[in-house]
């Protein structure tokens, strides 16, 4: 009997915080009723405030798991002393590429949920790794001591999300179909190490 009450309760919790996930990606915290998650889930509000005390809390795991899911393998990666600049940079596009191809809402519920709560998420995104003190940010400044390493960090970001977060506004005005993105997408894990380094030699 015990077994399958423990089953029970955390198949509703799972079926609870996939609700939460959807809602929130869908509406953002501000916008989100418990009551909508609550609905979704297909559960009285009773039980959602029996198993989460709060709309707080759902929205402090869902974050986590996406901030997890986003940055979670990048820190070893940038702060390991045995790998190059180039590949770090070839290690951190795959990754991103194939985690946001895997998990494409991410890039606009993250910047969405900074735009309109930025203390929110501030308080709950703690990182542990300071990027000025990684690895990665000191091989940049001594490969280009003339240039801040943050223009490096900045415009790999640039080259590895916005085409995420763009991708609406791309498919509008190139008209290329989903599964031609993905193959775009897939490219540029190469091609991002290969105008990353022509930026690291330009005079």
């Amino acid at each position: 009997m015990g077994k399958t009450k423990q089953k029970a309760d955390l198949s509703t919790e799972e079926k609870i915080k996939e609700a939460a996930r959807k809602v929130f990606t869908q509406k953002g915290y501000a916008a989100t009723r418990t009551r909508d998650i609550a609905e979704e889930a297909g559960i009285n509000l009773a039980l959602l405030n029996y198993y989460f005390r709060s709309k707080e809390k759902l929205f402090e795991i869902v974050i986590m798991e996406k901030m997890q899911i986003l940055f979670g393998k990048i820190a070893p990666i940038i702060m390991d002393a045995n790998t190059s600049v180039e590949e770090k940079v070839e290690q951190v596009a795959e990754h991103y590429i194939d985690t946001l191809l895997a998990n494409p809402d991410i890039p606009l519920f993250v910047l969405g949920e900074i735009r309109n709560n930025p203390d929110k998420f501030a308080s709950l995104v703690k990182t542990k790794t300071n990027l000025t003190d990684s690895v990665l940010f000191k091989q940049l400044a001594e490969r280009r001591p003339d240039v801040d390493p943050l223009h490096f960090i900045l415009n790999m970001l640039g080259l590895v999300i916005f085409p995420f977060i763009g991708k609406p506004l791309i498919q509008l005005i190139t008209g290329i179909k989903p599964e031609q993105a993905v193959t775009l997408m897939t490219a540029r894990k190469k091609l991002i190490k290969t105008w990353f380094v022509a930026m690291l030699e330009a005079p």
